[in-house]
């Protein structure tokens, strides 16, 4: 399985007033598998990039591939596109309908006219996969936690039974809590079940800890592309069009500056601990040379505004 997008544009309202070109020669392949972090400020092309990935919208030129196959040509079956590539848009809670659970996720497969026995099998096994068990079945979805009305949301797109899973800013609005539950919720299709996920998200920390390879939209157009460690090396030119790097990245260069040896391109909290720890446990003497204590005792002091409460 992959997706390719050659040279992909897009105009709102085209030949109007209200133009607006929202997407430029956008190209990338992803293939089965892969887990993609989509990042960009807003307004930068990320939604309406994500809404052509299932034939949400037609590019106004350029083409997209999935399986091989220009989605474009004529005759081609959208409607097989759609439950092979699934769409969590943000909120998907307000999409929630259904007197009950069970009967809120079926709406999906009986719409793909399944029967009613094959829909609620493919209900159950999609609720058990987001962690939600019978218990929850003839529950009222919006008697629910957050957390809990997003995993079922989710659920109902995975009852459609899709190779791509694309999550619009999964997290939004979340508790703590609940965004740690739908974190590991995506984590676990990835990783137990292959399943290619697309997360949209603003935050640095979730593409760096869990994505393996960023794309990063900037005015509509495609502007980096690589692992989170190659493209968070550029955290300047990130800054320069309204983005960050992950928080513990500018931590790791304070200390650099003051003299500790970290890895610059350490992009997570666990990377961060685990060099640090190596960094004192092989100090030669009682403890860490006195650079190295020096920059940890700084931790805490140093680029508080941009590394916030962590912890290392």
């Amino acid at each position: 399985m992959s997706i390719k997008a050659v040279d992909l544009n897009f105009v709102y309202s085209g030949g109007t007033a209200f133009e607006q070109h929202a997407l430029f020669d956008v190209n990338f392949e992803i293939q089965d598998g892969e887990f993609v972090g989509l990042i960009g400020h807003t307004g930068s092309g990320k939604s309406t990039l994500t809404q052509h990935l299932n034939g949400l919208l037609k590019a106004s030129s350029g083409a997209l591939y999935f399986n091989g196959e220009n989605i474009y040509e004529p005759g081609y079956d959208m409607k097989k596109l759609r439950s092979k590539v699934g769409l969590v848009f943000q909120y998907p809670e307000h999409q929630l309908f259904e007197i009950d659970v069970l009967t809120d996720v079926c709406f999906g497969p009986k719409n793909l006219e399944l029967s009613q026995e094959e829909a609620e099998k493919r209900a159950k096994e999609a609720l058990a996969l987001v962690g939600l068990d019978e218990s929850y079945y003839k529950q009222s979805p919006f008697e629910l936690s957050g957390g809990q009305k997003r995993r079922v949301a989710i659920a109902g797109v995975l009852a459609m039974e899709p190779e791509v899973l694309i999550l619009d800013e999964p997290t939004a609005g979340l508790d703590p809590r609940g965004r740690d539950e739908i974190l590991d919720v995506i984590k676990g299709l990835h990783d137990q079940r292959g399943m290619t996920i697309i997360l949209v998200s603003h935050s640095m920390e979730d593409v760096a800890r869990y994505a393996g390879r960023l794309i990063v939209m900037n005015r509509g157009s495609k502007v980096f592309d690589g692992t989170p460690k190659e493209v968070f090396r550029h955290y300047k030119e990130l800054e320069a069009i309204g983005l960050a790097a992950p928080q513990i990245t500018y931590l790791v260069h304070d200390l650099r500056e003051q003299g500790v040896e970290l890895d610059p391109d350490i992009t997570t909290i666990e990377e961060a601990r685990k060099a640090i720890l190596e960094l004192w446990e092989g100090a030669d003497g009682a403890g860490a040379p006195e650079h190295e204590a020096d920059g940890q005792a700084k931790a805490g002091t140093v680029g508080k505004e941009s590394s916030g409460d962590i912890h290392v």
